[in-house]
């Protein structure tokens, strides 16, 4: 959702957010109410409902007679979709990057494994679908078209697990194929090796393969780890 669409304290978030995950405010830093109602020029409360969601992503705490804190790294809800989203804006981006397909490589091939067990008919057309949209869209510097895809395969693969908490990973893997692409952590055509790989993963899903399945999968991330080596080094 765009700034502008959040109102005012969408504004103040789109830059405090970034400042704080970038480290601009170390740990134990006091953000002032007022001092940053002046700077961003918005009211109180709106100064106040902006520090609300910082808190609900455990960035920041408030404290009476202290004002509003920053909390150290390991207290933050790094699963948070727009946490991700702003790390991944700042000068740690690879690490973050890293950090983030690392997990994958941990979530994603045991996912698919469990969905060439339980997925249904349906899942596996959708998977099938997405895997063909991403061949039609590998060639030709359609990168955004490729995206669109690439995140619906892997959120029906984690969804088609038939476990409640993979799923719940699909806006993290989302925000990680998205800040690739974004931040042009991509080849301009997608490893055609890569392509494959999903065709043949949704195909082992299909046949109910779950140990091909896990594996293609784990070459998929295995893969990506690599163009990280190569693209952010």
């Amino acid at each position: 959702m765009s700034a502008t669409g959040r109102g005012l304290h969408g504004r103040v978030l789109d830059t405090l957010g970034p400042e704080i995950t970038a480290g601009e405010y170390p740990p134990g830093s006091v953000l002032r109410t007022d001092e940053l109602a002046q700077r961003f020029d918005v009211s109180r409360s709106v100064m106040r409902e902006a520090v609300r969601v910082l808190e609900s992503m455990y960035l920041v705490e408030s404290r009476r007679r202290v004002g509003v804190t920053v909390r150290p790294k390991s207290e933050w809800n790094v699963y948070d979709p727009q946490v991700i989203r702003w790390r991944l804006a700042g000068a740690d981006r690879p690490g973050q990057l890293r950090s983030l397909t690392v997990l994958r490589s941990a979530i994603e091939p045991v996912a698919a494994g469990l969905a060439a067990r339980h997925a249904t008919a349906e899942q596996c057309a959708e998977l099938t679908e997405c895997a063909l949209g991403m061949v039609a869209h590998s060639r030709g510097h359609k990168l955004e078209g490729y995206l669109h895809h690439d995140v619906a395969f892997h959120r029906v693969v984690l969804v088609s697990s038939g476990n409640e908490m993979f799923a719940r990973l699909g806006d993290v893997v989302a925000e990680v194929l998205t800040g690739r692409t974004q931040h042009d952590v991509m080849f301009e055509d997608p490893d055609p090796a890569a392509v494959t790989l999903h065709v043949q993963v949704a195909e082992a899903i299909r046949e109910g393969d779950a140990a091909r399945a896990e594996e293609l999968t784990r070459e998929i991330t295995v893969g990506a780890l690599q163009e990280l080596d190569i693209l952010a080094p």
